[in-house]
């Protein structure tokens, strides 16, 4: 009797919900269709049994029973195709478990197509908000540099030049959450080439086909681009360690849209910042509030802002000719310190959703 290979695609399900990050079970069970259409049943079975750690595959096999060369080339080819990470560890090539978002999903950038970005949507609706509610959240805000005053001291996890200029390779690659919004018929008009990636190997993007390499001086112009677009910017959310930083609207980012799309307001961490109205130089405009993904300001009489929705990204200050918007520290009560890196990031995750660690 064949073995019906849903039970692979579950198997790998589970073993992605475990995972800090969550890939949570939707009531049709597209999560099913979605890995259907990027993985086999047999890469699907190997997935489920790989650690979160690199392995060889020689310790893989050792573990599950399989051909370590057999095993070798199916790994290669998984991790050329973004279904699982490959690094390099003491004994040669290692291979790891990649969770679905932030990881699988994402390196689909230069392959999705209509299909992936139709289920992808459906899922979405249907699951992915379990995904966000989950704190602390998968993502946290950045502020643009100029948006804060000169006399004012930012930690160097809350300086996006600071993130920039501490990496020695910088890269930029298509938002993937743009391309499927145009791919379902809902494009916005944000720029694509928008998703920065940083390294502190140098050279460390140059065989990547998918990533535009750029110097330390053209990530910083890509950032003000960005800003400049109205994009607000986010980092994963820790403080050691940060390699990407996501340039998000709340029209097709996966993450921001949980604000509009499914109305939750903790999807990401706010920066330690709030916007400041200056009422003696504000002429009432309005040429700031489009530019604000959060909807915190709002026009009657005067400018104000809503500081409940205040991410403390900045990007609005980038509208305002006369300087009347700036950001300035929250009060230290409402300031929450990220965690310091992924792996207590990621123990704070399994604990907020009664999970063991793998």
């Amino acid at each position: 009797m064949t073995p019906d290979p849903t039970t692979s695609y579950r198997r790998l399900a589970a073993r992605l919900d475990a995972l800090p990050n969550g890939f949570p079970p939707s009531p049709d069970g597209v999560e099913l269709r979605l890995l259907a259409k990027l993985f086999t049943p047999e890469e699907a079975d190997l997935a489920s049994q790989l650690s979160q750690s690199l392995e060889t595959p020689a310790q893989v096999a050792a573990r599950t029973g399989g051909d370590p060369d057999e095993m070798r080339k199916q790994l290669k080819s998984m991790s050329r195709r973004g279904l699982i990470l490959a690094g390099p560890v003491e004994a040669g090539l290692g291979f790891a478990l990649l969770p679905f978002v932030v990881g699988i999903y994402e390196m689909q950038v230069n392959t999705i197509d209509a299909e992936l970005a139709s289920l992808f949507e459906q899922y979405y609706r249907q699951a992915f908000g379990a995904v966000l509610a989950v704190q602390p959240p998968v993502h946290r805000v950045i502020p643009v540099n100029e948006s804060i005053r000169t006399d004012l001291e930012v930690r160097p996890f809350e300086s996006a030049a600071e993130i920039i200029a501490s990496c020695r390779a910088w890269g930029v690659m298509d938002c993937i959450c743009r391309k499927q919004k145009k791919l379902i018929g809902q494009a916005c008009s944000h720029p694509v080439e928008m998703c920065m990636l940083m390294s502190s190997t140098p050279g460390a993007f140059d065989r990547a086909g998918h990533v535009r390499v750029l110097t330390q001086e053209q990530a910083m112009v890509t950032l003000r681009q960005a800003a400049e677009a109205g994009l607000v910017h986010s980092v994963s959310n820790n403080q050691k360690d940060i390699w990407y930083i996501c340039n998000c609207c709340t029209c097709s980012c996966g993450v921001l849209r949980g604000l509009v799309d499914l109305g939750l307001a903790n999807v990401v961490a706010r920066s330690s910042y709030r916007c400041e109205v200056d009422q003696d130089i504000c002429l009432l405009c309005g040429a700031c509030l489009d530019r604000c993904q959060f909807r915190a300001l709002v026009l009657d009489t005067t400018l104000w802002v809503d500081l409940q929705r205040c991410a403390g990204c900045g990007v609005c200050t980038l509208a305002c000719l006369e300087g009347a918007l700036h950001l300035v520290p929250r009060p230290e009560e409402e300031v929450t310190s990220p965690p310091l890196d992924e792996t207590v990031w990621k123990e704070a995750r399994l604990k907020s959703r009664n999970l063991n660690r793998d």
